[in-house]
């Protein structure tokens, strides 16, 4: 049995002829496992494509029973071929049938074939399917012919994504990227959009995939790496960190892959191969994406993500293409996928053809989401793989009420969310007639909802609901859209714009709460074991008290002769509020000394977000003049489950007796000390859960927009102290409940409190 073969570019060029004949595609799989048996000196050669139920489905053979193609099948994970699509890497045996996994199956005849190669079919990391060859004869397959499998996998996931293989499937089962897709992740945004996608960094259609002079390709893929390696460098020379929201440490971490020898050897070694100098840096992409996806270290992770952004300029390069899509081409109806954006990135885009928001990563206190939220654009993210998932121009239905995604949706499934949209667009416009109906509950209590904002697109959303203030202005959202760090005079500007459009209504300015994970992309990055419970908020403001000054001035100054509200955020500590408070005191001292006005009445109020905090609330409510509840921070460090982490934070509910109970002793201290107090966390603005704050004593809330027509809905027909009477018989008595929430549910079904 001879051991040599004809060679990758021969072979290649025998496909790109088999691609381009207008044959139907079995046909084309027919011809192509009869070229490459031939060209590998191989008696078996077989085709397997994963359809959408992960069942590896035998497509095409040269060498099996050709009545077991599209009979036999592979659960996924089931035999060697299963094995491959799993771990997506080559597998070679000498004796394929000792391996603990070989999955024999009678149908093809293969237990006559002991040596056995296989590799997986990749395109942007996601595996389509098996390339599979055998011999009879017990046989080490080289590194080179291994090498030469892998490269014509690539073309092969081409002609699979081209389409036209659905209809090749058994039983009508679909197979290819093209195919519907549903994927679950995590609501950002509420509600529904349908469109199509717009990558946020569009990836590169590689048409050409074969060379014509392996010589030239090679050449063509030094001269990219060189003008990469020149790009990073003129950045990180000028310093621009506004350039993609970069900062001197990714673009030293771009910097030191760029000259990864592993990295470039391998783009080399596949153009060698017979692939163009974009296809080979496609390819080996494509390989390191589908090895790290399966990794579970973070950090492995986050340097697939440097790869993955190296490796997306360097095509841009290569094909001379923007690395952003245009403004003016954006669709009517775009959906934006991407790896992960900040805000400022999502700002640039048109609103009005906004229609959804699809990410990678980002939680949902993420400043992204906050913008979305802000914009009213659908969102959901942690969706894996997101962006190899889709093309340009795919239909999608982004539904941010349940956090799931629709890809290249059948027809039936888009009426569906269709008519759902018309629901949702019907039950705003009950919500907007509620719109100037006082919130009062049905036994008389006045409850106060105000709006979550950061930005001057929020404001007008306070006529459109009719809240009656902004509770809660994040200042840190100037700061992350900023290039640089925001002067006083930019800081008076946003704080005035935002006094002169909310008029007489109040505003809540919180001071800003930066670190954890809100970096400053112009800061130097602090590295902390637990960032969320580390120098972030009021902790950076006291130690670096000139830049808490500067927030402080130029809040004054916006609020002169008006109504002011400064709020610190995560106070853990009396003296932490009178420290930050002496810092206001002097520079009013300095607004007399200059002899500007004073603003006409100023109130100072503390986040209690920090448990700590909780063991003092009787003082703080003294000292304060109103308190705020950050409901997010405050359970998840009660429950030390951090929000942003999938497999804790779900294992805790915020209606549970202990969440409740320190809600209470919140509630309570402020009524004894005739302080204020606002709920402005994500609790406040859904139904069941604003419910039981109503019960325990809170009559205050801020809330993201989409939130207030629902929450005054609720409110208009709850009884306050018909709640009170239940909360307090639940909390009386919770022995083996873990949470209140069944209880609390029957009793608004009971009284008729729509949730």
């Amino acid at each position: 049995m001879p051991t040599t073969f004809g060679g990758p570019r021969v072979l290649l060029r025998r496909l790109r002829e088999v691609m381009a004949q207008p044959t139907l595609p079995q046909d084309k799989l027919d011809r192509i496992v009869i070229l490459i048996a031939s060209n590998m000196v191989a008696e078996v050669c077989s085709i397997y494509v994963q359809r959408d139920d992960k069942a590896l489905e035998l497509f095409a053979t040269e060498g099996l029973k050709r009545e077991a193609v599209h009979l036999t099948t592979m659960k996924a994970g089931e035999g060697l071929v299963g094995l491959i699509a799993r771990e997506a890497e080559a597998l070679a045996l000498s004796d394929a049938q000792s391996h603990p996994s070989f999955s024999y199956k009678p149908e093809t005849g293969e237990e006559i074939y002991r040596s056995f190669l296989g590799v997986p079919i990749l395109r942007a990391g996601a595996t389509l399917g098996v390339l599979v060859v055998q011999n009879t004869a017990t046989r080490t397959y080289t590194d080179e012919e291994m090498e030469a499998l892998q490269t014509v996998s690539m073309v092969l996931a081409e002609l699979i994504a081209q389409g036209g293989m659905q209809s090749l499937a058994a039983n009508g089962a679909s197979s290819g990227p093209s195919r519907p897709m549903h994927e679950k992740g995590v609501s950002l945004a509420d509600g529904v959009g349908l469109g199509h996608v717009v990558l946020h960094e569009p990836r590169v259609v590689i048409k050409n995939l074969i060379a014509e002079s392996p010589e030239a390709e090679v050449k063509r893929l030094e001269e990219a790496i060189s003008a990469l390696r020149k790009t990073i460098d003129e950045l990180i020379e000028r310093g621009d960190v506004s350039h993609g929201g970069e900062h001197k440490e990714v673009l030293e971490t771009f910097r030191m892959f760029a000259h990864d020898q592993g990295w470039l050897r391998r783009m080399r070694e596949a153009v060698l191969s017979g692939l163009t100098a974009e296809a080979a840096v496609e390819r080996v992409q494509s390989d390191t994406r589908a090895r790290m996806l399966r990794q579970t270290d973070p950090y492995l992770r986050e340097r697939l993500h440097d790869l993955e952004d190296l490796a997306n300029r360097l095509l841009h390069i290569l094909v001379g293409a923007d690395l952003t899509i245009a403004r003016d081409q954006l669709p009517e109806n775009a959906i934006i996928v991407a790896r992960n954006m900040g805000p400022a990135a999502l700002l640039d885009y048109d609103r009005a053809r906004l229609r959804g928001l699809v990410l990678e990563e980002g939680g949902p206190s993420s400043h992204v989401a906050i913008v979305a939220r802000a914009l009213g654009i659908p969102a959901v993210s942690e969706i894996q793989n997101i962006t190899a998932l889709v093309e340009q121009g795919d239909a999608m239905i982004v539904d941010g009420s349940t956090g799931e995604v629709q890809i290249r949706p059948p027809a039936d499934v888009e009426n569906v969310y269709k008519e759902k949209a018309r629901l949702r667009a019907r039950r705003q416009e009950q919500y907007r007639k509620l719109r100037d109906v006082a919130a009062v509950t049905r036994d008389g209590q006045d409850i106060d909802i105000k709006l979550n904002a950061g930005l001057l697109v929020d404001l007008p959303h306070l006529e459109e609901t009719g809240a009656a203030g902004i509770g809660l202005f994040r200042t840190e959202l100037q700061f992350m859209v900023a290039a640089r760090m925001p002067t006083t005079a930019e800081q008076q500007h946003l704080y005035l714009a935002a006094l002169e459009a909310v008029g007489d209504k109040p505003v809540t300015f919180r001071t800003l709460d930066i670190g954890g994970d809100k970096i400053l992309p112009y800061m130097r990055r602090v590295e902390e074991e637990n960032p969320a419970l580390g120098w972030r908020a009021i902790r950076i403001g006291l130690d670096r008290p000139g830049l808490l000054r500067s927030q402080v001035r130029a809040l004054l100054r916006a609020g002169e002769k008006r109504h002011l509200k400064i709020m610190f955020p995560m106070i853990a500590t009396v003296d932490e509020f009178i420290r930050a408070r002496a810092i206001v005191q002097r520079e009013l001292a300095h607004l007399d000394r200059h002899d500007r006005a004073r603003p006409a009445s100023l109130a100072l109020g503390v986040m209690v977000e920090v448990p700590s905090l909780l063991f003092e609330i009787d003082e703080i409510a003294r000292e304060a003049d109103f308190l705020s509840v950050g409901s997010n921070d405050l359970m998840q460090f009660l429950f030390a489950a951090d929000r942003e982490n999938r497999f804790v934070s779900d294992r805790f509910d915020p209606l549970s007796a202990g969440a409740l109970r320190a809600l209470k002793c919140i509630a309570d201290a402020g009524r004894k000390a005739h302080c204020p107090v606002t709920v402005c966390g994500e609790m406040g603005g859904r139904p069941i859960e604003a419910l039981a704050l109503i019960a325990l004593g809170f009559r205050s809330f801020s809330m993201t927009p989409s939130s207030v027509g629902p929450i005054k809905a609720m409110a208009l027909k709850l009884d306050a102290g018909a709640a009170r009477e239940h909360m307090d018989r639940l909390l009386a008595d919770v022995s083996g409940v873990a949470s209140l929430r069944p209880a609390l549910k029957a009793f608004a079904a009971e009284h008729d409190v729509p949730l």
